[in-house]
């Protein structure tokens, strides 16, 4: 019996029956020899960890842009929060924690620089339209290793895909993903939100505080028990009061810190530079690397320029924008 084997049985007689079992998964979209050390969950969180979208999370806005300060978020801490909650939700659970954490670190690897800010750019460019959580599949699934992409199992594929809006993943780890991400996000951005002085703590709605807590530690505790605690028969779910104050707070940080004009003073800009990008690429596709210029060829220019603006880090934008568009200084040779 092989690692692999031994690890595939450890699951079979430990996790709970709703779990996606790794022996038991979807499969690839091209077949694929087993590791004999990893079963196939834990080679996509792997491949996802090691692959250079992942590593551009680091340069990508969370939800402060260019913030001062080394405490803020980026997409990266993001995303490891995110992985840490899903993980924590999942092993409770009994379910397959390393399809939970693929799902998680792979769930925003299609995000725009920028932020939300640089989503909205590019959605209102493309023809087609742009959401992240979309081009986070076609990021492991094409651009990755392009043209050939990660070969990812189709359990994580349907994680990433259903992350945010649509349809609820087809397994309960990809569904947790889904709540640890509002968990994280909600409760990363309060604390970032005070730190920036957008926010004081008094402001929270004082339901909010007795139910789910006064720190974000608290009301991160309160939330994943309640999750864990009221979730059974392969449905997750929280206590009813507990998910009242949790839609509350959500509604509370959309009414308030991601609207505040101060916080987002920079954000008119985001448009006019994603859309110089996009214009002066779409006219000149000769100018981006070879894989988005192939692209450009096989799919349209629209479909290229937006792969390659969407997988740009903040500061790797702003440098190209002020190379193609901001006037560089020189001097005389005497």
């Amino acid at each position: 019996m092989t690692v692999r084997e031994r690890t595939e049985e450890i699951e079979r007689l430990t996790l709970s029956p709703y779990a996606r079992l790794s022996e038991k998964s979807d499969g690839r979209a091209r077949p694929e020899e087993p590791c004999p050390l990893r079963p196939c969950f834990q080679r996509d969180r792997d491949r996802i960890i090691h692959c250079k979208s992942f590593r551009r999370l680091k340069q990508k806005t969370q939800v402060f842009l260019a913030p001062e300060g080394d405490h803020y978020r980026t997409r990266l801490t993001h995303t490891l929060e995110v992985a840490q909650i899903a993980r924590t939700i999942s092993r409770s659970l009994r379910l397959t924690e390393d399809l939970t954490e693929a799902i998680a670190l792979g769930h925003d690897l299609g995000h725009t620089p920028f932020g939300h800010a640089g989503e909205r750019a590019l959605n209102e460019l493309c023809p087609t339209g742009f959401a992240h959580y979309t081009q986070s599949v076609r990021v492991v699934q094409l651009l990755e290793k392009y043209p050939q992409g990660l070969n990812l199992s189709r359990e994580v594929l349907n994680g990433i895909a259903c992350h945010t809006k649509g349809p609820e993943a087809y397994t309960l780890e990809g569904q947790v993903v889904k709540y640890a991400d509002h968990i994280a996000y909600m409760n990363h951005d309060i604390e970032d939100a005070i730190t920036a002085g957008v926010l004081h703590q008094q402001a929270l709605p004082r339901e909010v505080v007795r139910v789910l807590g006064a720190t974000k530690s608290r009301r991160i505790t309160t939330l994943i028990t309640s999750l864990v605690e009221n979730s059974g028969d392969g449905v997750l779910r929280m206590d009813p009061e507990v998910r009242a104050q949790y839609d509350a707070l959500h509604d509370f940080m959309y009414a308030t810190v991601y609207v505040d004009k101060r916080a987002k003073k920079e954000e008119q800009k985001v448009g006019r530079l994603i859309e110089e990008l996009y214009q002066f690429y779409k006219q000149h596709p000769e100018r981006m690397p070879g894989q988005f210029q192939q692209i450009a060829a096989a799919e349209g220019a629209d479909h290229a320029v937006t792969d390659y603006i969407s997988g740009m880090s903040d500061e790797f934008a702003t440098r190209t924008f002020e190379a193609l568009f901001v006037p560089q200084g020189w001097s005389l040779q005497y």
